[in-house]
């Protein structure tokens, strides 16, 4: 259980540096182009990190569900 708690975490602050890393990029960087990759960085990676690490904390119950639709 150690190792799904870690990996978990992992993956949880994986995401969130993704999504303030993307953030800052939207707010930071010259032109719309740069700007729409900042923004894809945030959706794909920072979510998908963000999401995995809940769902490994929510283990096998209807929580895991919750997480899921809630994507």
């Amino acid at each position: 259980m150690i190792f799904l708690d870690v990996a978990s975490w992992v993956l949880i602050l994986v995401g969130s540096g993704f999504i303030i890393a993307g953030a800052v990029g939207v707010l930071r960087l010259p032109d719309v182009y740069t700007r729409m990759h900042a923004a894809s960085v945030i959706e794909t990676v920072g979510a998908g990190a963000l999401f995995a690490g809940l769902m490994l904390q929510a283990g096998l119950s209807l929580s895991l569900f919750t997480v899921v639709l809630g994507h």
